[in-house]
């Protein structure tokens, strides 16, 4: 069977697109982060039945997101400077930053927690790991 030289293009355009396609789905599937966080999400949600445990709540979470920044690879070398980066994918900056801050005077301050600041910390906290593809978005978390 003999190919013109039109035929050989559209092939060889045809098997690089195949390429790209294929690096772009390996890339993007790195970048997703692997971990079970659904179950650790839910593990760290029982200590918010107890008040003497919610600070522990909110710093397990802090760190859970911390680790997920990491994983995405935002540059940084602080979790402040990885959240700065990683601005552009998160739906909520502000509640995310209160949930940051939230933790850094629980432990740097010893502040007494109201459940209204628990919540919201750990709903930030939550909208965030989202965000960041660290809980299946087809389930209800």
């Amino acid at each position: 069977m003999k190919f013109n030289k039109a035929t050989i293009a559209y092939i060889i355009l045809a098997l690089a697109a195949v390429l790209i396609i294929g690096i772009l789905i390996v890339y993007i599937r790195s970048r997703r982060p692997k971990g079970s966080y659904e179950q650790r999400w839910k593990e760290n949600q029982k200590l918010l039945a107890q008040k003497k445990e919610w600070k522990e709540a909110v710093v397990n979470a802090d760190q859970m997101l911390d680790e997920v920044l990491k994983k995405r690879k935002f540059k940084g070398k602080t979790m402040g400077e990885r959240l700065v980066a990683a601005q552009h994918e998160l739906t909520s900056n502000d509640m995310v930053w209160f949930s940051h801050k939230l933790k850094n005077k629980i432990l740097y301050e010893g502040l007494e927690l109201s459940k209204t600041d628990v919540k919201k910390a750990m709903l930030g906290f939550w909208q965030a790991l989202r965000d960041l593809g660290a809980f299946n978005k087809d389930k209800d978390e």
